[in-house]
């Protein structure tokens, strides 16, 4: 009894001493930072550790659990798009990340982010927006300055159109390439050197192999494939020169469908670039019917074949990528996100048909220049490094998107908003 209660008094003075050890060296980062909060009239992270030693006057003590792994706090740039908001969602399902995005909204929409948080059910500790260009150096660094704790980043942010990166090249190599650079110097600044980049299938250009393999020759055809293509090279660069930097490039191809809940989805702005939000919009009313472009292809019932991947699926790839850069050393390495299977227009077609309960209006309309017959990846890689497999298949593409377009017929618009543009 004697022995126990010495150990207990021992104890007992050890951890007074770690406490007061503690608040000595932490009393004064934490009332820098209370002030800076005040100031800026901020809601800071919350901080995980094993220890918490209160930052006042008198010490106080309390010993808690220390966490499995440390919190991580991942730069999104483009976070409110479409594919971007979905991998925020999927960051933020696991409990160790928290998530700055970064967005100009030019193409997406700050509703998506709210109801990230809805599903969610995270704080704005967790998930923190910032209207931001990637081009403007001195938002950014405020950005980077404000929030010190941001250890990687996931680039999605950029133009995405085909056709208007042919029209508008210098657009595009201003807005996706000069905003690139900037982001990636502004984060060799503050040292964070974790970097996901949300690249596309169109950097391999008219496939000369299938299914399409990582090292197939790089031969982009529009400007939109280029601004990726040279993206590309310029992270190849960074790490050539500095061997610190961890960098994965995503290559994926035609992302489809939307979140389960039908709370968040594609919601582009103007006429749809893609296949799956136009016939979405056809099946809704908001667009007589669909063209499909050519039905003389090689192919089974003449209509091209893509690579259509779920967008869950893409997010999830996205955070395995993360992952990794947590746990390893990749260098700089660039791995397909597809399924591996070619689906082709009209099949995609009968699929929203079963998914809506009606047949999708469809005209058969001349092949566009630069269409080709099939695209579809090897996702081998994907699977060997990242762990990461594409689960859902068409029909579940189908009925998600549908299910989130007959719930949101105008996207994240409100009905308000839709009467005040049709007055």
């Amino acid at each position: 009894m004697g022995f126990q209660n010495q150990w207990r008094s021992a104890r007992e003075k050890m951890l007074h001493f770690v406490a007061i050890f503690l608040n000595t060296i932490n009393s004064k980062h934490c009332n820098r930072r209370r002030l800076l909060v005040e100031e800026r009239g901020l809601t800071p992270f919350i901080r995980n550790s094993g220890f918490y030693v209160s930052c006042s006057a008198t010490v106080t003590f309390a010993l808690a659990a220390a966490p499995r792994s440390q919190q991580r706090t991942v730069l999104v740039t483009g976070g409110a798009g479409y594919i971007g908001s979905h991998t925020c969602l999927e960051l933020l399902s696991i409990p160790t990340y928290n998530v700055v995005v970064v967005d100009n909204l030019d193409n997406s929409s700050e509703e998506s982010l709210r109801r990230v948080a809805e599903l969610t059910g995270c704080d704005s500790n967790r998930l923190v927006f910032r209207n931001c260009d990637l081009r403007d150096k001195e938002s950014l660094q405020k950005v980077l300055k404000e929030f010190p704790e941001i250890d990687s980043c996931i680039h999605f942010a950029g133009l995405k159109a085909v056709g208007e990166s042919v029209a508008k090249p210098l657009l595009y190599y201003d807005c996706n390439i000069g905003g690139t650079v900037n982001l990636l110097q502004q984060l060799d600044a503050h040292k964070v050197k974790r970097f996901v980049f949300s690249s596309s299938a169109t950097v391999y250009g008219e496939p000369e192999m299938l299914p399409l393999r990582e090292e197939a020759r790089l031969q982009a055809t529009n400007p939109y494939g280029r601004t990726k293509l040279f993206i590309e090279e310029i992270l190849r660069d960074c790490h050539a020169s500095d061997e610190t930097w961890n960098v994965l490039i995503l290559r994926y191809f035609n992302p489809i469908g939307a979140h389960s809940s039908g709370r968040i989805g594609e919601d582009p702005q103007g006429i749809p670039n893609n296949l799956m939000p136009f016939i979405a919009q056809v099946c809704v009313g908001r667009r007589e019917k669909l063209s499909v472009f050519g039905d003389d292809y090689e192919t089974p019932d003449g209509t091209g074949v893509r690579d259509y991947i779920h967008v869950v699926d893409l997010a999830k790839g996205h955070v395995a990528a993360l992952e990794k850069l947590y746990t390893s050393d990749v260098g700089c390495k660039a791995v397909n996100l597809g399924t591996g299977k070619g689906v082709s227009v009209l099949e995609l077609v009968e699929g929203m048909g079963r998914a809506t309960g009606k047949p999708v209006p469809y005209e058969i309309a001349p092949r566009r220049p630069g269409d080709v017959a099939s695209v579809y990846a090897d996702p081998k890689m994907a699977q060997e490094l990242l762990q990461w497999k594409a689960e859902l298949g068409v029909e579940d593409m189908c009925q998600d998107t549908w299910r989130w377009q007959s719930n949101n017929p105008h996207g994240y618009k409100v009905e308000q908003e839709v009467l005040q543009e049709q007055s």
